[in-house]
């Protein structure tokens, strides 16, 4: 890391481990931070989208219908955004059926990502959002996949450092605060976390997302679970009813922005240009995510319409909006019936043109929703093609 291109103290310090590299160790936070009109702006813009899509998790008859298919595309483009290539339908597909899911895929870390999110739900109904938490979180997180090894759970013992693949630790774009250094970071941002009426919360999770990542607590992992406490954040603090929001697809579309922005903070101390990325972000995904809303449930009425009088047919279709794929055992079990009615069931809604067959096997077949799927999906998603699916 090159301490000459740390231009302001503002947001902390440079300093020389007894190893003799640097590192950089932030300040407290909050910082002092002035507001223009244009923040303003988008802050009351982003306030006013996140309400709005928090209101459909509250007055939705099945909030499933839309909590599922979010919390997978979330998933899915924060560990894109860490280099995993799984898609959509290949963690679609693994929820269907397991098994097809080889040892070290990629889908078993965004599986753990799934899990971790309900986890930390979970979690915040007798913790706070707090560094407690935030283990429990990455135990979930890091179980059975990449950097197992590297002590799930609990904080990292030993210095860690950003850069390109296999870079050394002299090369690095960015090391954070040396171990001693970063638990007593870690003890102020958890009192900032917990704050309250102090600020705008979205300034408050925006800090509160960024200042985690600066100190980099967790020897591997720490972009996902600093994305995992956005959602986590909102959550607790009553700005989103559900897991609704899934920011993570936006700052995967504009990856080098997020990465230079962060880095700019500790650099040159701006936070003015990340708040308003965050804002932003806020924003047009809550923005995105109102108008997939109403496709999913458009296409849910008139999917009704069309099977009103197949009665079973109506019992599975539900259950294909929080998952498109589905085999014999998995229409039997969601519509409590027995596997010969469940194959009935299936070849109506194929004679309809909702489902097809797509394993193109005699045993094992799965059938696929792909008019769901495509409204599930919903832009910039990373679902495979369903006929590249075998």
């Amino acid at each position: 890391m090159n301490p000459g291109e740390f231009e302001s103290t503002a947001a902390g310090r440079v300093i020389k481990s007894p190893a003799g590299y640097w590192a950089f160790v932030p300040a407290p936070l909050p910082p002092a931070i002035s507001y223009d009109a244009g923040t303003a702006l988008l802050l009351s813009q982003a306030d006013a989208a996140l309400s709005e899509l928090s209101g459909l998790g509250r007055y939705l008859p099945n909030p499933n219908l839309l909590i599922a298919p979010y919390v997978r595309r979330e998933a899915v483009a924060s560990s894109r955004i860490e280099g995993t290539q799984a898609g959509l339908s290949d963690l679609l597909l693994d929820e269907v059926e397991p098994r097809r899911t080889s040892p070290g895929s990629d889908v078993l870390e965004v599986r753990n990502y799934v899990a971790a999110l309900n986890v930390g739900i979970g979690g915040l109904e007798r913790l706070p959002l707090s560094c407690r938490l935030v283990r429990e979180i990455h135990a979930v997180l890091m179980q059975d996949v990449r950097g197992q090894d590297k002590t799930p759970g609990e904080f990292r013992r030993s210095q860690n450092w950003i850069g390109p693949p296999d870079c050394a630790l002299t090369d690095a774009v960015y090391v954070p605060p040396p171990v001693d250094e970063m638990r007593e970071c870690l003890k102020h941002w958890e009192l900032f976390l917990q704050q309250r009426d102090r600020m705008p919360e979205l300034i408050q999770c925006a800090l509160t997302h960024e200042h985690f990542e600066a100190i980099h607590p967790f020897s591997d992992g720490n972009g996902r679970v600093g994305r995992l406490l956005i959602s986590l954040f909102l959550i607790e603090r009553g700005r989103l009813t559900k897991p609704l929001l899934y920011l993570s697809s936006y700052f995967e579309q504009y990856r080098s922005e997020y990465y230079a922005l962060l880095q700019r903070i500790r650099t040159h101390g701006d936070w003015p240009s990340w708040i308003r990325y965050f804002l932003v972000a806020v924003r047009e995904t809550a923005r995105s995510a109102i108008a997939q809303s109403q496709t999913i449930l458009d296409l849910r009425d008139d999917l009704r319409q069309q099977l009103a009088k197949q009665h079973r047919a109506l019992a599975l279709l539900d259950e294909l909006f929080i998952n498109p794929y589905t085999t014999v055992a998995r229409a039997a079990e969601c519509m409590g019936v027995t596997a010969p009615t469940a194959s009935k069931t299936i070849r109506e809604l194929e004679q309809v043109g909702l489902l097809r067959e797509i394993s193109g096997r005699g045993w094992g077949r799965f059938w696929l929703a792909e008019p769901i799927l495509r409204a599930v999906s919903g832009p910039h998603s990373s679902a495979a093609s369903a006929d590249g699916v075998t």
